[in-house]
């Protein structure tokens, strides 16, 4: 026996069940869409054994892509579940064979309640199918499982179906990455277009400030206080004019200045690269990476109001 041939067997036999769904399309997936579009509660997916599995992966997938939706277990919704029905929801059914007692129990209970139905079978004369506002067929001509028994190619296919309905759904609603975002908070992709400067910004007495008339004693006793490698550097009117960092002090070093007596303002890199406040810490992350500097200053109403730095961006994840 060869695991790698059986593998590929498995694999090729998936792949085809799940190419077959394109000519399996009708206008039924036009309307399940409709249906959804429409639901001013929940998409409500059930569905017993593998097809339960798959079903809870759809609501899931359903859910995080804005459409609201939750997975309720056929055999517990007739022992008391069916109570989170209602008629402004829309029941989504999974069953391969379309007549799986559990759910075609539930049937005529949906029906009273006024839910719209829409199935995943594959077949369309089924009980589930013939009870459907709208059906969605998944027909495989043959499982992976070598028994032709075990749910392989038909689960797999019914997921993509599944997801084929989320997408779509997606793309009509004009659900954008900020969207996603708000319902992944603590993922890598919610940190990134949720977060912004002003949450992660050193600010109030954290942020490092000389005028532009100090010595260079006093901006380095500054720099080494606040521990970020720079000073931003101010005018009479608290505008920024400047900012003065390791990389300045070194060039002045190396031109032999009177490191004593010398003015800020002399020494300084004039203007400096600048943020607002509400820009989202990840375009603060790409202006770093493409101007190759290591710092921001961060405006509000053209005012330094906190500074940023790499670190800063590695330690909220945004990197």
């Amino acid at each position: 026996m060869s695991f790698i041939e059986s593998a590929k067997r498995t694999i090729q036999l998936e792949s085809k069940a799940v190419s077959q769904l394109t000519d399996q399309l009708s206008d039924n997936f036009n309307r399940a869409c409709e249906i959804c579009l429409a639901c001013q509660g929940r998409i409500v997916v059930t569905g017993m054994g593998k097809s339960g599995h798959i079903g809870s992966k759809i609501a899931a997938t359903l859910a995080s892509t804005g459409t609201p939706a939750f997975f309720m277990h056929p055999a517990e919704a007739s022992h008391g579940d069916l109570g989170m029905l209602t008629s402004n929801d829309v029941v989504l059914a999974l069953s391969n064979s379309g007549h799986s007692s559990e759910i075609v129990m539930l049937l005529p209970l949906i029906q009273r309640i006024g839910t719209l139905l829409i199935s995943i079978t594959r077949d369309p004369s089924s009980i589930l199918g013939q009870a459907s506002d709208a059906h969605l067929l998944v027909s495989v001509t043959e499982e992976a499982c070598p028994l032709n028994l075990a749910p392989t190619s038909s689960t797999t296919a019914a997921l993509v179906m599944g997801d084929a309905l989320a997408i779509a759904l997606l793309e009509a609603k004009g659900f954008s990455h900020e969207d996603f975002a708000f319902s992944h908070p603590s993922g890598a992709l919610g940190r990134k277009l949720l977060l912004k400067v002003e949450d992660i910004m050193h600010s109030g007495e954290a942020l490092p400030t000389v005028t532009d008339d100090t010595l260079l004693p006093e901006a380095l006793l500054e720099m080494t206080a606040k521990r970020l490698g720079f000073t931003t550097v101010l005018n009479k009117k608290n505008e920024l004019v400047g900012v003065f960092s390791d990389g300045d002090l070194r060039r002045a070093i190396e031109g032999g200045c009177d490191l004593r007596g010398q003015r800020i303002r002399d020494i300084m890199t004039r203007g400096g690269a600048t943020i607002n406040q509400g820009t989202l810490a990840a375009m603060a992350a790409r202006v770093m990476q493409e101007k190759r500097i290591n710092a921001l200053v961060v405006l509000n109403h053209g005012r330094p109001v906190g500074v940023l730095n790499m670190h800063d961006l590695l330690q909220a994840g945004i990197l």
